[in-house]
């Protein structure tokens, strides 16, 4: 009996201070927000036409010139990175990662103004996100579900489908209009918790993180002052990043927790745990404030702060502007992996067809070349053929898989992949690379409207020599 009223008394002590910590927190001072439109610049009109004419052209450009060649040599079969017309239209996509209750969704909620609103990301203290929430722009505020995403080609979530219907309903849109929105789009992400194995997420939780971060425009590390511990999944977390260093911001979150002096020692200890994971030269930017929507914690550096949050948000304002440019980067980039891939495959099969005789037999003499492709001097030629860097060759691994699923006999050679009205493949893709893209990237840098007939305009210069064509 007396333990029970003792159990009773305590919840009740209990109640009375979360009551009493909810009244102090709605009495606290908010802050002023107008910095974040002013760094934003979300007041200034912007130019639609122009962006949606460079858009229509980058878009013509690779269905013209890049996507043949994709397809016909399956290149989607070797990087499994299929490019939609949803990913070509879509707005810059900013990625919340790290470890659970952290301040990730109260970081949206800050930036997007939605506090105390109906449509707020949930927070709290123990871990509350368990979903892929996408933050996007719409009409009205509304939530849409993950299957209705990944249906809807018109977006560029539809390849998420292959991590199935588990992950699908761990999947969550919400649509609103704000101006932030039209610019960019928002993804919260569940929380690493070191001591969850991920097949009881019941979906490949890692796969999915890898899907989000090879789209990512940029992408935000979060961490708490107090819970610096870096586990297996963290670890795996950061391993996914490698190749992505410039498009990571960390983020020292809730620092108006700590004094100075631990504050110090905190920063120097995340570098100290995140130097074996990020092995580059320049490490990533560290942002060191309090991204929600309550006034800085008394007698902590709240200028410090201040200037950390304006100069995080200027990163976030330089990938809004340079959109443009990211996305033709992007394609530009895409287009010279598609291009050494059908390259690979053309000195593949022309190896095949030189080494065959009548008494061959076919598959022992493919095996030959693709399990030693050295000793066919297969990607050496390529180097020595065309102005392709050493660096950019695909693992020689993975040519042994992409043939396991592709018989050699599917594929013809470049110099048979020409027709009188479309022209050839090969040169088709190095126009776009060398030419066309670089004048569309040039047009958008001058200022100019960029029109269908943009490479003519600009001067696209000498058509490239096919080498790969008979005479």
């Amino acid at each position: 009996m007396k333990s029970t009223v003792l159990i009773c008394c305590f919840l009740s002590l209990l109640l009375l201070q979360a009551t009493a910590e909810e009244e102090d927190l709605a009495s606290s001072v908010l802050r002023d927000r107008s910095h974040i439109d002013e760094t934003l610049r979300l007041a200034a009109d912007e130019k639609a036409g122009d962006y949606a004419a460079a858009i229509e052209r980058l878009r013509k450009i690779y269905h013209t010139s890049i996507k043949p060649m994709e397809q016909a040599y399956k290149y989607n079969e070797l990087r499994q990175h299929e490019i939609s017309d949803g990913e070509i239209t879509s707005k810059p996509m900013v990625l919340f990662l790290g470890p659970w209750s952290v301040g990730k969704s109260s970081m949206i909620n800050y930036l997007l103004g939605m506090h105390d609103s109906p449509y707020q990301l949930y927070t709290g203290a123990e871990p509350t996100t368990s979903e892929f929430t996408v933050i996007m722009h719409g009409e009205k505020i509304r939530s849409v579900e993950g299957i209705v995403m990944a249906a809807d080609s018109s977006r560029s979530f539809s390849p998420l489908e292959k991590f199935g219907q588990n992950f699908l309903e761990k999947l969550i849109g919400i649509e609103m209009p704000h101006k932030l929105l039209e610019r960019v789009t928002f993804v919260d992400t569940p929380g690493i918790i070191e001591n969850r194995k991920q097949q009881e997420r019941g979906y490949p939780f890692n796969d999915v993180c890898q899907w989000f971060i090879d789209r990512a425009d940029l992408i935000f590390v979060v961490f708490d002052p107090t819970k610096l511990d870096v586990g297996l999944e963290l670890e795996m977390l950061f391993r996914q990043l490698k190749g992505r260093e410039s498009q990571i911001r960390i983020i020292l979150n809730k620092a108006d927790n700590l004094v100075t002096q631990d504050l110090m020692r905190v920063y120097g200890a995340l570098f100290w745990s995140l130097a074996p994971l990020i092995n580059v030269t320049e490490p990533p930017r560290v942002y060191v404030s309090s991204f929600w929507p309550y006034d800085y914690a008394a007698d902590t550096s709240r200028e410090l702060f201040k200037r950390e949050e304006i100069s995080l948000l200027e990163d976030l304002n330089q990938v809004i502007e340079n959109r443009m440019e990211n996305k033709i980067a992007f394609i530009r980039q895409h287009g010279i992996r598609v291009r050494i891939h059908g390259l690979l495959v053309d000195r593949y099969v022309q190896t095949f067809k030189e080494k065959m005789s009548f008494f061959s037999d076919p598959e022992l003499v493919f095996k030959e070349i693709v399990d030693d492709p050295d000793k066919f001097y297969i990607f050496k030629s390529i180097l020595a053929k065309t102005n392709v860097s050493k660096f950019d060759l695909p693992n020689r691994d993975a040519y042994r898989d992409f043939f396991g699923i592709n018989p050699i006999n599917n594929f013809k050679p470049l110099s048979a992949q020409c027709s009188y009205m479309g022209g050839c493949l090969l040169d088709k893709i190095e126009k776009a690379i060398t030419n066309e893209l670089p004048a569309l990237l040039s047009s958008i840098n001058s200022g100019k409207q960029p029109g269908l007939s943009s490479c003519e305009a600009t001067g696209c210069g000498e058509k490239p020599k096919n080498r790969y064509r008979k005479n």
